[in-house]
């Protein structure tokens, strides 16, 4: 049996507890300006306000602090969990409240920004909840500091030169895509850009002066030749919409029959959210911009953003989204909020840069704790094998969330729902059914444990559940 300790809250606890919005809007936020300059020792040139409840962090607050040990490094995962999602959010949330508001450890939570399809969805926005929230939840949830916006921009832009530079390749000759692709200046020279270098060099054309080329080189680099069959980079817009999943464009009269079918994905499971997750800074952001590889041309060969010229356009739409978001928890305690890619399709974790920042941030006897999407063999597994190889750190500790319901489904228990009641099974005590789900706690531990990093695992408690059934678990 869990020990327990009773512990004075900080807050108004209310019994029966208020749904999660009564609860955030019940407290005043502090001046973000007092979490960012106190909370995180920030100096006031190091972040720009947005409003008084959220501040963007400037990159060059690394430098200052470059010097400086770093502080723990803590990763939160779960089970696999149930479609109702297992309380990941809260209990990272909690934790850092534990830690910074009653243990008095200096602490960050770093955490991904929620997209407004869950969010307007039966899943709901990724506050945390109860007690255990970012504040002001609803700016969380919604618009933020735009970088979602600027990530949607950045891919629907690409999306468009593709379908422009297919039209305008269909339409004209080597001569005129050459004289808009390389224009002569005041003087009536031709300049050659970097990016186009590098793809004369790709092409095997060892040439710099755009005048030296003979016609044959001339149509090689005007043409990228794209495949309309073999075009995978898709536009998005950050709802549910599945009306818009299967799409035709090119239906306009004067995009002249260039028809082809396409569709649209959700903002964050666009590559460039997954970019702006895993970028260290603004010069390694744009080199992996530019490498995106968007098509297949019609002999196989891959086509990328750099080869359409975009690499850069896309960097100054980003060029404030790579910066995180500071916002705090309902006891104070600062949160870095940046980017939110799905652990499904890409590697599920907020941004390197945050995390980074918030181990020089916290200092040697500080916490950095942040949360790794989905189940841990999802989530936590990809922070380990993607994230920590692109940030070069490594977790000192890592928390796996359970619940009784999830492990109830994992031992047999009738399927959970979204959007349903649970079934009678999950409102009852049944403790052979729980015993039974423990094996994928079980998995997850060991797991974990391969890498060498040292396991805790929470219990995340439910109203639903049956007396008792938590402690039998612990």
């Amino acid at each position: 049996m869990a020990s327990t300790t009773t512990v004075q809250p900080l807050l108004p606890v209310q019994h029966p507890v208020p749904s999660d919005i009564e609860i955030a809007q019940s407290i005043k936020p502090k001046h973000i300006s007092q979490i960012a300059e106190i909370g995180l020792g920030l100096l006031p040139e190091e972040y720009e306000l947005y409003g008084p409840t959220k501040a963007k962090v400037k990159l060059n607050v690394r430098k200052r602090l470059e010097n400086l040990p770093n502080g723990k490094y803590v990763v939160v995962g779960g089970i696999s969990p149930t479609p109702l999602g297992e309380g990941k959010s809260t209990t990272t949330v909690g934790l850092c409240q534990s830690l910074g508001a009653y243990l008095n450890k200096k602490v960050l939570t770093c955490i991904r920004q929620p997209s407004q399809g869950p969010t307007f969805g039966i899943k709901g926005g990724a506050a945390g909840g109860g007690y255990s929230q970012v504040i002001p939840m609803e700016e969380l949830n919604l618009h933020l500091t735009g970088d979602i916006h600027a990530i949607s921009a950045a891919n629907n832009l690409l999306a468009a030169a593709i379908d422009a530079r297919m039209f305008h390749e269909s339409a004209q000759k080597d001569e005129a895509l050459f004289r808009r692709l390389c224009p002569t200046d005041k003087h009536g020279k031709r300049h050659f850009v970097p990016v186009m270098l590098d793809r004369l060099r790709r092409l095997g054309i060892d040439k710099t002066n755009p005048d030296d080329l003979i016609p044959e080189e001339v149509s090689k680099f005007v043409r990228l030749d794209i495949d309309p069959n073999a075009v995978t980079w898709r536009r998005v817009v950050d709802i549910n919409d599945r009306f818009l999943r299967g799409i035709t464009v090119g239906q306009g009269p004067e995009e002249r029959g260039q028809e082809r079918k396409t569709g649209f994905d959700i903002a964050v499971a666009s590559e460039i959210m997954a970019v702006l997750a895993l970028a260290t800074d603004l010069a390694d952001m744009r080199q992996r911009l530019g490498r995106m590889i968007v098509a297949t041309d019609t002999k196989g060969q891959p086509v990328t953003a750099d080869d359409l010229g975009v690499g850069g356009a896309l960097t100054v739409l980003l060029k404030d989204a790579i910066e995180p978001t500071i916002m705090q928890t309902l006891e104070s305690t600062p949160v870095l909020v940046h980017a939110g890619p799905f652990a499904n399709i890409a590697h599920g974790n907020s941004s390197v840069v945050a995390d980074q920042m918030g181990l020089k941030l916290v200092g040697a006897h500080g916490y950095v704790v942040t949360e790794a999407g989905f189940g841990a063999d999802i989530g936590l597994e990809k922070f380990i094998n993607i994230k920590c190889r692109a940030s070069g750190l490594t977790a000192d500790c890592a928390v796996i969330v359970a619940t009784v319901r999830a492990l109830k489904m994992h031992g047999g228990g009738p399927p959970v729902v979204a959007g349903t009641p649970l079934p009678h099974a999950y409102l009852n005590a049944d403790v052979d059914l729980l015993k039974a789900g423990c094996s994928n706690l079980t998995r997850h531990i060991e797991n974990t444990r391969k890498y060498g990093i040292p396991v805790v695992v929470a219990i995340n408690a439910f109203a639903t559940d049956s007396p008792g059934m938590s402690q039998t678990s612990a």
